[in-house]
């Protein structure tokens, strides 16, 4: 699980990445960039429900830290 999220996450800052570069190189004449934005939404929502999925489990824990609570 240690490389999994990292891993992940620079996936989809790629996917973000080449979607502004298919926005400024072809100025709307192509649906690349459409395809770029719609990979990057596919693969955080995949991350996410793959943390759900890993918490459920027991890959991963809580770290017990208690938010709001003095």
């Amino acid at each position: 699980m240690k490389w999994i999220i990292p891993i992940a996450l620079l996936m989809i800052v790629a996917s973000l990445g080449s979607a502004l570069y298919y926005m400024m190189k072809d100025k709307g004449s192509s649906s690349r960039m459409v395809h770029s934005l719609m990979l990057r939404i596919g693969l955080s929502i995949a991350l996410f429900i793959g943390i759900l999925l890993a918490h459920y489990f027991g890959y991963i824990e809580a770290s017990g830290i208690r938010v709001g609570v003095n």
